[in-house]
């Protein structure tokens, strides 16, 4: 079971690092980038970090 890191928030389910316990990441810490040139958006951007469930 994934520990939940406090400090990072998350709803993304169908990550392996998702904590079923709540609405929180399990990583001590991630990489957010982005997909875009000049991102303007926050739609713009992803984390690096996310891994399907498998």
């Amino acid at each position: 079971m994934n520990k939940a890191n406090q400090s990072i928030k998350c709803t993304v389910t169908q990550c392996a690092h998702h904590c079923n316990q709540g609405n929180f990441c399990s990583l001590d810490c991630i990489t957010v980038g982005t997909h875009e040139t000049n991102p303007t958006m926050s739609e713009c951007t992803d984390c690096k970090s996310f891994q399907v469930k498998g």
